[in-house]
């Protein structure tokens, strides 16, 4: 038994009429009676009693039109029901983000995105490249910005750009008197370094940055945060490596020096589930691609 059966014989115990429903319903009236008699067979009973003149609900019929009614306005119920909840999650946008995303890309398209979709709600989300990932997996989040590659069978990452690195320190401090300051000059200088957990892309770069050179730092503070590291810098704690988007944020006692060896870059990702079938996020995607340039098949 199949919801149709209910809807054809609801509508055949209302017009009391094969031909009149069979217009109804656009089918032709002999296959209209194979369904009705389909549907006795798989009830067991007899719910319509037919003769040449009129058609007429038994008493079995009667009853199991009424649960027959309360069945299809449930069906009906449901799928609107779920019909409602892919409108709202179509209309909504989470995303998260690495902090420089925020200043690097999310100016130059939430704006126009706004304009163009303005009953579209957007979350976004500071996250680590890990805790977006993991949510990215579960469904919670929809688009992820993050400094790694996980490009693979679920998820497609696209680069988005490249940023340098920058070397930041107080500005009374006796580097700071070098235009490019050599890297030979950077052994044993107190360096606060990004905290792993928080930004272990970062971390992680800037030591095989001074591995690569025979460099070896004084750690003396590990910053969970980007704006506690600069604050540190101005504080004259010691020095710092940082990407190049915090440059408008440093403070008046702190300055920005090149090296004498190039420092790495680091790169950004946008990522998101090859199963979607969103909306907001084709409509989120297409505007990005008008600002940047994305390639799937970059390297991390």
């Amino acid at each position: 038994m199949e919801l149709r059966h209910l809807r054809y014989f609801v509508t055949v115990a209302e017009e009391l009429n094969f031909s009149k429903a069979a217009l109804k319903l656009y089918t032709a009236q002999p296959s209209l009676s194979q369904q009705i008699k389909d549907l006795e067979e798989d009830v067991g009973v007899k719910l319509l009693h037919r003769t040449k003149r009129k058609v007429e609900l038994t008493e079995e019929g009667a009853v199991f039109l009424e649960q027959a009614r309360l069945t299809l306005a449930q069906a009906d119920k449901a799928v609107a029901m779920a019909r409602q909840v892919s409108k709202a999650r179509q209309q909504l946008l989470r995303i998260g983000f690495v902090p420089v995303a925020e200043m690097k890309v999310f100016p130059y398209v939430l704006p126009n995105l706004r304009v163009q979709s303005p009953d579209l709600k957007i979350e976004l989300l500071s996250l680590n490249n890990m805790e977006q990932m993991k949510l990215l997996k579960k469904g919670d989040l929809d688009i992820t910005f993050t400094r790694h590659n996980f490009h693979n069978e679920e998820i497609e990452s696209k680069f988005v750009l490249r940023e340098p690195l920058i070397f930041i320190l107080p500005a009374n401090h006796p580097l700071a008197k070098y235009e490019r300051i050599p890297a030979k000059a950077l052994n044993d200088i107190d360096f606060i370094i990004p905290a792993l957990e928080q930004s272990g892309t970062l971390h992680n770069t800037i030591l095989d940055f001074a591995k690569a050179h025979d460099i070896e730092f004084n750690i003396v503070q590990k910053a969970d945060n980007i704006l506690f590291n600069i604050n540190s810098i101005g504080m004259g704690l010691g020095c710092t490596i940082l990407p190049g988007y915090i440059a408008p944020l440093i403070m008046e006692n702190t300055v920005i020096r090149p090296l004498d060896v190039e420092l790495p870059y680091l790169h950004l990702f946008v990522s998101y589930r090859k199963s979607t079938n969103s909306v907001a996020i084709e409509k989120f995607l297409k505007k990005k691609k008008k600002t940047f340039y994305l390639d799937t098949n970059r390297d991390d």
